[in-house]
């Protein structure tokens, strides 16, 4: 069931090794993501406890196999330490029954202003996102608690063998919409193994 996770977790950004710097260095700080085809809705992105599949999406970020709005020039990996809060955690059963609310009403509004739903068509998920961005706009307009987080395990890639049921690149991902829930950022460790450009 969604409610307040009591707990921490490490969780790692992809990004330009200038933004990441600023950031470590209090200069800057994260912007939040909102984009139609963000999965997970409007937020700032982590991988939880995978440096390395940070570090290989900011590599393909940079050589143009994976598309950002702003490209990054040098790949960087911030990590960071970020309590759940009041997370939408979608890795509990219970939570899902929120996700296919979601997708009711919005349905229900699209079907009323007769138009046609968004769809996921490959890494654009429109559709995913609509139904997290009403989650969220249907929260406030009942003034209930907004969701600080959320969390999410995806499976991405082919089949990790012949046959698997696991995929090359299935992770977790937290989206922070609310960032006073990250409390801190650092370097993750050894450098040369996250960081090769530092």
């Amino acid at each position: 069931m969604t409610k307040h996770q009591p707990f921490e977790v490490i969780g790692y950004h992809s990004c330009d090794r200038q933004i990441g710097l600023n950031v470590l260095n209090g200069k800057t700080d994260l912007i939040l993501s909102d984009n139609t085809w963000d999965w997970l809705g409007p937020g700032i992105y982590f991988w939880e406890q995978d440096p390395i599949r940070a570090l290989t999406y900011s590599i393909e970020s940079a050589t143009g196999a994976q598309f950002n709005k702003i490209r990054i020039k040098t790949p960087f990996v911030l990590g960071a330490i970020i309590e759940l809060g009041n997370c939408l955690n979608l890795v509990e059963s219970q939570s899902i029954n929120i996700l296919s609310t979601g997708f009711d009403s919005l349905r229900d509004t699209y079907k009323l202003a007769k138009k046609y739903l968004p769809k996921n068509n490959g890494a654009n998920r429109s559709l995913d996102c609509a139904v997290i961005k009403l989650i969220h706009q249907t929260n406030q307009d009942k003034e209930k608690q907004a969701y600080q987080t959320v969390r999410n395990a995806f499976d991405e890639g082919g089949e990790a063998y012949p046959g698997a049921s696991f995929t090359s690149r299935h992770h977790i991902q937290i989206c922070v919409t609310d960032p006073s829930m990250i409390k801190g950022f650092f370097l993750p460790r050894p450098l040369t193994d996250f960081n090769p450009n530092l």
